[in-house]
């Protein structure tokens, strides 16, 4: 996102309300509703879900969006299957419900590089990106 965009979140002065908490939440309840999305994806019964984000201000680049908020999700449940889905359900919805709330102010802000960084347990193991 642009800095003035980026300005009005850390201060809070978005009139949708605090950007961040409300997103936090909208990530959460994304994890918790990913079998409702996404069509052959099961419900489970999920034991963790946590949502973070923090705002980045200093970009590398000369790009004129040249700050972020950085969403990470952490998603846990008993039983041998992944919640990869969730958790990358957890910050698309974190993410967009960011743009919704700003949109008003900046329409140029992007989404990207959501991935999963590391999973554990499930039938394929521990499994580490870069």
């Amino acid at each position: 996102m642009n800095r003035d965009t980026f300005n009005l979140v850390k201060q809070d002065k978005i009139k949708k309300g605090n950007v961040l908490a409300v997103a936090q939440i909208a990530g959460i309840q994304g994890a918790k509703s990913c079998s409702q999305m996404i069509p052959l994806c099961h419900p489970l019964n999920l034991t963790k879900v946590s949502v973070n984000l923090r705002l980045i201000d200093d970009l590398p680049g000369d790009d004129p969006l040249c700050c972020a908020v950085e969403i990470e999700s952490v998603v846990k449940c008993k039983g041998e299957t992944g919640v990869e889905m969730e958790a990358l359900s957890a910050v698309s919805v974190a993410a967009l419900t960011v743009f919704d709330m700003c949109k008003a102010v900046s329409k140029t802000m992007r989404i990207d590089a959501v991935r999963v960084v590391e999973k554990l347990g499930g039938k394929s193991g521990h499994w580490k990106g870069d």
